[in-house]
């Protein structure tokens, strides 16, 4: 599934006031965080991320490898903040059309 542009902003607009619910450690990226994103990600739908690191290339790294794994679209990424939407079974977001 491809999020257009109208989609994208409808979802930036609901996760401005979003905390993130995921902050990644000193560990990095494990499977126990990748758990922890899927079923943030089939609860809320919507989350924000936190990837910290001085190293740009290597947070677009694991910004990248989260995307990957986690299945979910990238709504936006600010700094150290991933956000990501993945439709859930419930449905919770109404998405705008095209």
């Amino acid at each position: 599934m491809s999020l257009t542009n109208k989609q994208k902003q409808f979802l930036k607009s609901k996760a401005h006031d979003l905390k993130p619910v995921i902050l990644l450690g000193a560990n990095g990226l494990t499977e126990g965080v990748m758990a922890e994103i899927d079923s943030a990600l089939n609860f809320h739908e919507l989350i924000k991320i936190k990837v910290p690191g001085e190293d740009r290339e290597q947070k677009v790294l694991i910004m990248d490898a989260i995307i990957r794994e986690s299945k979910a679209e990238k709504v936006q990424v600010i700094g150290k903040i991933l956000v990501l939407y993945r439709r859930s079974e419930d449905k919770k977001i109404q998405l705008p059309r095209g």
